[in-house]
């Protein structure tokens, strides 16, 4: 049984009967291994690995991924790499080759040299590891995972470099929203690109000198969106639907020092947001060896954690928005396309010709060509136009979350300092907490600086916008032991106040509702128990509902079902729980109507198909301040546009929901479901027993228990891995990673952590021997094997 965190008691409980049954003894040989090892894997599906030396703990660490997630990991490699075509087939070229285009091609040397001390050594042998149990099912001593058969494919062996030279996993910014934001800007103007993207802090982008926006082509972007999109295994049907433009990735973390806890130590949580999807994106894992001691989160493909404690401190990280792309328009040569005017003269693009194999045909042959600033992702014949990507991608040292190598000894501030004056991709918060009390943030990773552009739209490719190199990590934010005893960072701009203006790192943060909650939170408690941290991850108070019923003072029924939904709103505290009327009501008009109908007034009719699914922050923004943009008579527009959006609400919930409001439900049409993404390959009975769901839940896309919603209001994003901290006395940790630690559906750790992700369940995240000890569901000793 999961522990649970019962805020209201400030208490953790969980079932003793169930932690001590004799757990299962195992004995594997493994080839590869030097010495002796053994793997408990607890009660929750947590490993924890003891070996005797530093390769035999990222080589155990890689293997025992591989027995948990082999497709996860294999499917990862194989399109980061570009080599799904090998594997599957035709349809996959496309994609293979817009993959190739952004791996890292630059020396090899000064890429390693950015990661932790011995991290090549690590990385070998994670690989070693994943490779003995490739060899292993390959074999028939372990076995093959269904997905494999199912797709008539075997996993491949890895390299230590194929896990750098990926790049695409990386969540890096602003290309796409560049693109869309010039084309909007040409049908509609600045005007539209300010109203239905709210950039912090407030700025009207600028169209860059020699750009004409009306020349971005629609299918600029299509080469990007297939490199850094999910594998498509139907032909016809996309799988997994692209999130919503208002939906971000995102997260939550807050370190609190010992002044305001309950036990005089300091605690670090930490939730990071992502995709929903079966199995998680993340994969929780405890490695000891002399020297070596990390329990936390990380990718599955990436050895090592990204966020967790090392018994001599705890980290935790969010996304910092720093803008990290830039996309480049290019006159080509008419008659020669390979050819661009730089600077006055016509500079040839570097052209790499690979050969990429396809399952069950011939050989395909592909070009991939280069500018100075990136790889070319469209042309355009007609107008003489190529276009490129400049990304922090190309620099040396930007693997996804690679320089987390140097905080896997790191004991101090200085430290954790040093870890992040490493950091590449992708741009972060930081936070750090130590045993001494020091409690710290600080934003990390590359930040082009940009002398003469803001950004927020693509630039000739000419000379004239050029990065004039990065800003010092050191320049960068930071915050160290702050008076108030606690920081806490949810995406917003978090830069100090006295921080200088005239350094843009980027301009599109989240909005400031979920750092405002776990602020009004803070203010609350004087001392704060882990209890009360694991509650807090699990808090559904909407504060942009709540600015949504301030604007609905003056807002009369018209009839009997406005009356009573207005009513029911007025009567409403604010929380997005599931069985709930007027979140329901609040919910769907927040995500589906209030920006639509804004745009509907706003936007010219030719440029309302370019708008963004406007988030809630920039239409409320607007209608609070009654910005120009709703015309002459600011506040009749702002009455059209709730009264025409809550109508459509209406009219949505009672198709779905049926014509009794007071029966409506949030949670009727705000549900997690998480499928298999190679389904349509399963037959019905088996695509129904490897989806999870659909289950109810509360939530939105800005509560600090994120669960934001499709388009359909389906929760498509939010925490996967929750993570609370005390610091020092680490066996009183907490988790939970949803929804489960398993890919193999016929593991009871597929989805048991589903039901503690919906109720606030947590399951301890022991890490002393005696308190693993306790815990054991299997215990598996590992020798040399030949």
């Amino acid at each position: 049984m999961i522990r649970r965190i019962v805020f209201a008691a400030l208490a953790v409980s969980f079932s003793a009967s169930t932690l001590h049954a004799a757990p299962a003894d195992e004995t594997w040989p493994v080839r590869g291994l030097k010495a002796p090892a053994e793997i408990i894997v607890d009660r929750w599906g947590l490993a924890h690995i003891y070996a005797a030396n530093t390769h035999d703990a990222y080589f155990l660490q890689g293997y025992n991924v591989a027995r948990d997630r082999l497709w996860q990991i294999d499917l990862w490699r194989k399109r980061g790499l570009g080599l799904l075509s090998e594997s599957f087939g035709e349809t996959h070229v496309e994609q293979d080759r817009a993959a190739r285009l952004f791996l890292y091609r630059g020396d090899m040397a000064s890429e390693w040299r950015r990661y932790g001390l011995g991290a090549r050594d690590n990385y070998e042998a994670f690989v070693a590891g994943i490779n003995a149990y490739v060899d292993e099912v390959r074999a028939g001593k372990k076995p093959l995972p269904r997905e494999f058969a199912l797709t008539d494919s075997q996993p491949a062996r890895w390299r230590a470099e194929d896990v750098v030279r990926i790049r695409t996993h990386a969540l890096v910014m602003n290309a796409r929203s560049e693109v869309q934001r010039a084309r909007l800007v040409c049908k509609g103007g600045l005007d539209a690109a300010r109203a239905t993207q709210r950039l912090y802090p407030d700025h009207t982008p600028q169209v860059p000198e020699g750009l004409d926006p009306c020349t971005i082509d629609a299918g600029v972007m299509d080469d990007y969106a297939l490199a850094t999109g999910p594998v498509n295994f139907d032909a016809l049907t996309k799988v997994a639907e692209a999130l919503p433009d208002d939906v971000k990735d995102g997260s939550n973390n807050w370190v609190i020092a010992g002044s305001r806890t309950t036990t005089g130590r300091p605690i670090l949580a930490n939730d990071p947001h992502r995709a929903l999807t079966v199995p998680s994106l993340r994969y929780v894992v405890h490695i000891e060896a002399p020297g070596l001691s990390l329990i936390g989160a990380g990718e599955p493909g990436v050895p090592g954690i990204s966020f967790g404690h090392n018994g001599k401190g705890a980290f935790g990280l969010t996304i910092f928005s720093t803008d990290q792309e830039d996309v480049y328009v290019y006159e080509t040569q008419p008659g020669g396309a390979d050819k661009y005017r730089y600077r006055g003269r016509w500079e040839k693009m570097r052209v790499v010709r690979e050969t990429i194999r396809v399952k069950g045909g011939k050989p395909v042959s592909v070009e991939l060509a280069f500018t100075r600033h990136g790889p070319v992702i469209h042309r355009s014949a007609e107008r003489n136009q190529a276009y490129a990507v400049r990304s922090v991608w190309s620099e040396p040292g930007t693997s996804a979350y690679a320089a987390a190598s140097w905080l896997a000894n790191a004991a101090s501030w200085e430290d954790f300092r040093t870890a992040a004056d490493h950091w590449g991709t992708p741009p972060l918060n930081l936070i750090w907490a130590g045993p001494d009390g020091a409690i710290g943030w600080t934003a990390a990773g590359l930040a082009p600086v940009r002398p003469n552009w803001d950004g927020l739209m693509p630039v000739p490719g000419d000379g004239r916008y050029e990065w004039n190199g990065f800003h010092a990590p050191r320049s960068l934010p930071s915050v160290k032991d702050p008076a108030q005893g606690w920081i806490a960072t949810a995406n917003e701009r978090n830069v100090p106040k006295d921080y200088p203006a005239d350094v843009p790192l980027g301009y599109e943060f989240a909005d400031r509702s979920r750092y405002e909650r776990l602020a009004q939170l803070f203010s609350r408690s004087e001392r704060v128990s882990v209890a009360d941290a694991a509650a807090m991850q699990m808090d559904i108070h909407d504060l942009s509902a709540l600015r949504l019923l301030a604007l609905l003072k003056d807002v009369k029924g018209w009839d009997a079902d406005s009356t009573q939904a207005l009513a029911l709103l007025r009567n409403w505290n604010g929380d997005m729980r599931a069985d709930s009327a007027a979140a329901a009501i609040a919910g769907t008009w927040l995500a589906s109507h209030l920006g639509a109908a804004l745009v509907a007034h706003v936007v010219a009719p030719d440029a309302q198909p370019l708008a963004p699914r406007v988030a809630a922050d920039a239409a409320l923004r607007i209608l609070e301040t009654r910005d120009a943009v709703l015309g002459p008579d600011a506040a009749a527009t702002t009455q059209t546009v709730l009264r025409e959006s809550l109508s459509a609400t209406l009219g949505e919930l009672h198709r779905r929901l049926g014509p009794q409001l007071e029966s409506w439900t949030w949670g009727g049409v705000h549900t997690l479901e998480l499928k298999p993404p190679f389904g349509t390959l399963l037959r019905a009975d088996e695509f129904k027993a490897m989806t999870i769901g659909p289950h109810p839940v509360g939530g939105s896309g800005t509560t600090v228990a994120l669960a934001a919603p499709n388009k359909d209001l389906t929760a498509v994003h939010g925490p996967s891995v929750r993570i609370v901290m005390d610091v020092g006395d680490w066996d009183r940790s907490v988790f939970m990673n949803m929804p489960g630690q398993s890919a193999d559906a016929s593991s009871p750790h597929y989805g048991d952590f589903l039901p503690g992700w919906l109720a606030g369940e947590f399951a301890p995240m022991t890490y002393t021997r005696p308190a693993v000890e306790k815990v054991a569901e299997r215990v598996i000793s590992l020798t040399p094997g030949r």
